[in-house]
């Protein structure tokens, strides 16, 4: 799940609807997507940081849940 970005969109009152229609796919697909069910496409991911958030890191933008747990446990152990 890319809780960052559900959250910056949340925080920018950008429906996911709005989002769909930027993305040029249905809502389902962008939840399917926000969810890790299906993958974002370089595209989809290239309109999202350049047009939509570019004062974002796309790291940090699509980050999943693993991948967070993940950078905590190195920082916890010193890596």
């Amino acid at each position: 799940m890319y809780s960052n970005l559900k959250s910056i969109l949340y925080r920018k009152n950008i429906a996911i609807k709005q989002y769909a229609e930027f993305l040029g796919v249905s809502e389902k697909t962008v939840q399917n997507k926000l969810h890790g069910i299906t993958a974002f496409t370089y595209p989809e991911f290239k309109r999202t940081c350049t047009l939509l958030f570019p004062e974002y890191n796309a790291d940090y933008l699509f980050a999943t849940e693993e991948e967070a747990v993940s950078e905590v446990g190195r920082k916890a152990v010193g890596v």
